[in-house]
């Protein structure tokens, strides 16, 4: 699993002109998942998101958890994280999960996120999403299951 987290003063999407996911002060994250990633993968990712800390404490520095913050997270499926353009000018997404494999380690870790009583919203699984964000600082970290990066 691959995943672009972003700090955020505030975030949302929006689908057929409608937002259907909205947050203030916490983290956007794009998830890109694998095919064959595993809930081994899964358990690192949500660890990560929850646990990172990426939020200033009293003294400024980054030092606090989005828990520990009492943060909200918007995720957004994406399986472009996953696109390959090294060999040409068209990316290739042939890593990428298959919506049938991916569909339920999205949903998996969106329940696995909440279970750890973080707020949390989301895109449209598939869809064609319009996002906006603040990004605060601007902060952006990039995770990857497999440790590639």
């Amino acid at each position: 699993m691959r995943v672009v987290l972003q700090r955020v003063k505030r975030a949302s999407v929006e689908v057929d002109g409608y937002i259907i996911g909205k947050i203030e002060n916490g983290i956007l994250v794009f998830l890109g998942i694998k095919q064959n990633d595993t809930t081994e993968d899964l358990n690192y990712i949500v660890d990560k998101i929850a646990n990172i800390r990426i939020f200033e404490d009293q003294a400024g520095k980054m030092n606090l958890s989005l828990q520990e913050i009492n943060g909200e997270i918007l995720i957004i499926s994406q399986f472009t994280l996953y696109g390959d353009a090294r060999g040409g000018r068209r990316p290739s997404y042939i890593e990428a999960a298959r919506p049938e494999e991916a569909i339920p380690l999205y949903e998996k870790c969106i329940l696995e996120l909440k279970n750890k009583g973080i707020k949390v919203e989301t895109g449209e699984f598939g869809a064609d999403m319009q996002v906006e964000l603040i990004n605060d600082g601007p902060v952006t970290i990039l995770l990857d299951s497999k440790k590639t990066f």
